[in-house]
């Protein structure tokens, strides 16, 4: 299937937060093995292809980068802004879901390696991650 428009389209992403519920809550990013913001701690994520969902593209990440797969996503929020994303106009949509504890993450596709870490330890954040870690924990975690 081939379309043109006059109009330029921006990419859709999806990213995933998993929080464990611990009394202090632990939050799964991966390091990015590609640029942008390669060796750069994000969420799980990336690219909608044209034949999938939403919720079936962010699942689908979810797996490629960490291996895990079988939990019950929501969704929270999209973000775009204008300079989101260097590499264009980019759009995401972000998933979320709570886990009773840290689940066996394994770094696989675009990710070098995947961590869990607990809220009082957040590294640096890749694209606009942090202003979204900050959204999620007003909006979900009272914090």
């Amino acid at each position: 299937m081939s379309f043109t428009y006059e109009y330029p389209r921006p990419a859709v992403t999806v990213d995933i937060i998993l929080v464990t519920k611990d009394s202090i809550p632990k939050v799964l990013f991966i390091e990015r093995k590609h640029s942008p913001y390669e060796g750069t701690w994000a969420f799980p994520g990336g690219f909608l292809d044209m034949d999938e969902d939403l919720e079936t593209a962010a699942l689908r990440e979810l797996k490629e980068e960490t291996h895990i797969q079988n939990i019950q996503i929501k969704q929270l929020k999209s973000y775009g802004a204008v300079d989101r994303d260097p590499r264009g106009r980019t759009v995401s949509i972000v998933f979320y879901a709570f886990v009773e504890d840290e689940l066996n993450a394994q770094a696989g596709d675009d990710a070098d390696k995947a961590k869990w870490f607990g809220l009082d330890e957040i590294p640096n954040l890749a694209f606009d991650h942090e202003l979204i870690l900050k959204e999620f924990k007003e909006a979900l975690l009272n914090t």
